[in-house]
């Protein structure tokens, strides 16, 4: 019952592998679906975030306005600490359940938890195997472009508020080159799969 984390930068690809992952069977669960989870209306979160930031970050739908938090914290980080504050451990809690919920319908499934801030809130947990897609950021930028519209740097600004790349090597067990090809991406995961079949 392995328990894996699968993390990267923007634009590194981490989606493409969890995909493959779950093609194996792997049970995945995505840490931004659980943001948005635990961000629902009428969350206790989502009350906390327009208490702390005000109501016009929520939307008229009663949902959160992601565009206008964003512009609140970017380039803020008080601001974003507080946010964190109230957000990661709502998600530290949800995800838990459902790694609970993943091994209690099968005691040897492989779960992958797709997280793109594990350096920042959940480097220390238990994992048995820390996974990190890695392409270098002039790869990233230029993916943001192509295939996500930014601008050049809209794109850069979004790589330089992630933590690094040397923090994220540091911490990897397992590193996914995914600036090559997607096929080579994909025998990489598939190599990676045949390694926790086997243990």
């Amino acid at each position: 019952m392995p328990l894996i984390a699968l993390t990267g930068g923007i634009a590194s690809g981490k989606s493409t592998i969890a995909r493959r992952l779950a093609e194996h069977g792997a049970i995945v669960v995505d840490a931004d679906q659980i943001v948005r989870d635990v961000q629902a209306p009428g969350s206790a979160v989502l009350d906390r975030i327009a208490e702390t930031f005000g109501t016009e970050v929520i939307g008229g739908d009663g949902a959160l306005d992601r565009t206008a938090l964003g512009s609140r914290v970017f380039g803020e980080p008080e601001l974003l600490s507080q946010l964190n504050a109230i957000v990661h451990p709502a998600v530290r809690e949800e995800s838990q359940r459902r790694f609970d919920d993943a091994f209690a319908g099968d005691p040897h499934a492989v779960v992958v938890y797709d997280v793109p801030l594990l350096v920042e809130a959940r480097v220390d947990d238990p994992w048995d195997l820390i996974v990190v897609a890695h392409a270098p950021s002039a790869v990233r930028r230029r993916r943001l472009v192509e295939l996500r519209g930014l601008d050049e740097r809209a794109a850069q600004d979004r790589i330089d508020a992630q933590v690094s790349d040397d923090r994220r090597l540091a911490i990897a067990d397992v590193v996914i080159d995914t600036s090559d090809t997607l096929e080579r991406t994909r025998e990489q995961t598939d190599a990676l799969w045949e390694r926790i079949s086997a243990q």
